[in-house]
């Protein structure tokens, strides 16, 4: 019926917890009987579309690594307006800070779709850290990552104008899927929270580049097929 969206219908079974840990740089590094020591530590959740999975200021206490599904992570300001931070989907982790620290979470994160996500709970991970120093190394290079790309959202935002706010966000995506492709599903709407922007405006943004041959997009993907005038967008001030 018109009007009315798909529902994205999750997997009725998963890949196993040591597959799935082997897509995930965290937990990609370490020596395979250290990633099978992680495997039965993961506990299996899932959320309906809509569940606030996380709450800003509450107790952290475990990592989630999505399985199956799509969340974001948000922040909310005082008028109420919400403010995306990223989108995360299969393969994706979030929470590891509550890993190594005691503080309460730093945002919300909220499923985007039905989801299944696999839980690792900081007292276990603690555990395997005392017993393997390799995976200190490996969250602390996961965490400079993340500190990196945090700084680059940052100098985004506040140097660039809409166009290289977007065209930023772009490849910033299709980088971390590897190559010119975006399989996250991305609204407008989701879009213009991300790069501070009226929807509108992404809206137009994105046509001029379909029409000038820089993007195709479908309802599954946005595919790059020109870089070059987006990296010129993103390096403009």
């Amino acid at each position: 019926m018109p009007g009315l969206r798909r529902r994205r219908i999750l997997p009725s079974v998963i890949p196993a917890p040591d597959d799935i840990l082997r897509r995930i740089p965290l937990f990609a590094s370490l020596p395979e009987g250290e990633l099978r020591a992680f495997a039965p530590l993961m506990r299996e959740k899932r959320f309906a579309r809509g569940s606030l999975i996380l709450m800003q200021g509450d107790p952290g206490d475990a990592l989630y690594v999505i399985a199956a599904g799509q969340v974001k992570v948000i922040l909310i300001g005082e008028d109420g307006r919400e403010v995306i931070l990223s989108v995360l989907g299969p393969g994706a982790f979030f929470g590891e800070m509550s890993l190594l620290d005691d503080e309460p979470r730093s945002a919300h994160v909220v499923a985007m779709d039905d989801a299944i996500l696999l839980q690792l709970r900081r007292d276990d991970f603690r555990a395997r850290l005392k017993a393997s120093p390799e995976v200190a190394v490996a969250v602390l290079r996961e965490l400079s990552r993340r500190l990196r790309r945090a700084d680059s959202t940052i100098g985004s935002l506040a140097l660039r104008d809409v166009n290289g706010r977007i065209a930023h966000l772009l490849l910033d995506l299709a980088a971390e899927e590897g190559g010119d492709r975006i399989t996250r599903r991305l609204t407008h709407a989701t879009i213009a929270q991300m790069v501070g922007a009226s929807r509108e405006t992404v809206s137009r943004t994105l046509r001029v580049l379909v029409n000038a041959g820089v993007l195709r997009i479908s309802r599954r993907e946005i595919v790059l097929l020109d870089q070059a005038p987006l990296r010129q967008a993103a390096q403009r001030s």
